[in-house]
């Protein structure tokens, strides 16, 4: 009589599970760091940035976020919490967390920092002005001729001007130097005959400042990693909106005629956000106590034509069928 075959351990099973669960996870999270990783690479190398400089700051990253994710520990038990938690010896942690390596010991905010516990991370302001300057000219109703369309304002005078429109936004900066930046930027066009003053394009996008531009990169891109990476871990806090649609088998013909119908959602999407957000942060102004909140509200596409004979092969973008549309949602817990 043979033998019969003893019954798997239920406990044993389990394990494999579990460690067959955590190595998908682990590649799945290689996988994404590569993807996100790559176009950093790609602007530092573009902007000379090099290697030893992007370590740093990612170490410094690792530092904060180990110190941030173990608010609780006494301070001379957190550089080696630090070093467990990140891999990074401790001598290098002990030199990261001084107040005089880190800059932050003074709780002075400069140009773009804010002001903060000492030790605590530095964040720069977001606000600009130039840019409110321009969603309001777009959106309100004040600023908008009959067409729906941003008016030629005089320069100066009562409302409708570019002066009472600078001055609703901030009186804390002269108007003609808004207006300054926003024609250096190649925003707005002053016209010397009539004295008046009108926008150029229709995004905040200032192509000529490099400065701008990279502080508009790190703005918009870290809110929106910021989002997709809390959603990831589950934080507790309600889930962040975070959606795309993706699409395969388009040719550049068609790329270009999709374009303007992209460009009308999110000017739909502005028209509609700007004008509730500023009546919120009026009423909150008013009478809501407690801490204030920031948003960051975006619309973004990208398309990546293939080249003749790539270089480098890349790890397909999706494991669908060629030619079909998906809708990735990322907004669920």
């Amino acid at each position: 009589m043979a033998d019969e075959p003893a019954a798997a351990d239920p406990s044993k099973q389990a394990d494999t599970r579990g460690a067959a669960d955590g190595s998908a996870e682990l590649r799945a999270l290689h996988e994404a760091l590569a993807e996100l990783l790559a176009p950093v690479a790609r602007l530092a190398v573009a902007r000379g940035l090099p290697f030893a400089a992007a370590q740093e700051l990612l170490k410094r990253a690792f530092v904060e976020s180990a110190s941030d994710a173990h608010p609780g520990v006494a301070a001379h038990r957190k550089v080696s919490r630090i070093a467990t938690a990140t891999g990074i010896n401790r001598r290098e942690v002990t030199r990261l967390t001084l107040p005089a390596a880190r800059g932050r010991e003074t709780g002075q905010a400069g140009e773009h920092g804010e002001r903060g516990e000492p030790g605590a991370p530095t964040r720069r302001l977001s606000r600009s002005l130039a840019s409110e300057v321009c969603a309001h000219w777009r959106t309100h109703p004040d600023w908008r001729d009959a067409t729906g369309q941003p008016r030629v304002l005089p320069r100066q005078g009562a409302a409708p001007s570019f002066e009472a429109l600078a001055q609703t936004i901030t009186r804390d900066r002269h108007p003609r130097s808004l207006l300054d930046e926003l024609v250096r930027l190649g925003l707005a066009r002053i016209d010397e005959n009539d004295d008046t003053v009108a926008l150029v394009g229709d995004a905040f996008v200032p192509s000529g400042d490099r400065v701008r531009m990279l502080g508009l990169l790190g703005d918009n891109v870290g809110d929106h990693l910021r989002a997709a990476v809390d959603n990831v871990l589950a934080t507790g806090r309600p889930p962040h909106l975070e959606q795309a649609l993706f699409a395969d088998g388009l040719s550049a013909e068609s790329l270009e005629a999709l374009r303007p119908l992209m460009r009308a959602q999110w000017a739909a999407l502005r028209q509609a956000l700007v004008p509730a957000l500023e009546a919120r942060v009026e009423a909150d102004e008013r009478g809501a106590a407690g801490p204030r909140a920031r948003v960051r509200v975006g619309l973004y596409a990208y398309h990546e034509m293939p080249e003749a004979q790539p270089a480098i092969p890349r790890r397909p973008r999706r494991t669908s069928a060629a030619r079909r549309v998906t809708a990735g949602d990322k907004d669920a817990p």
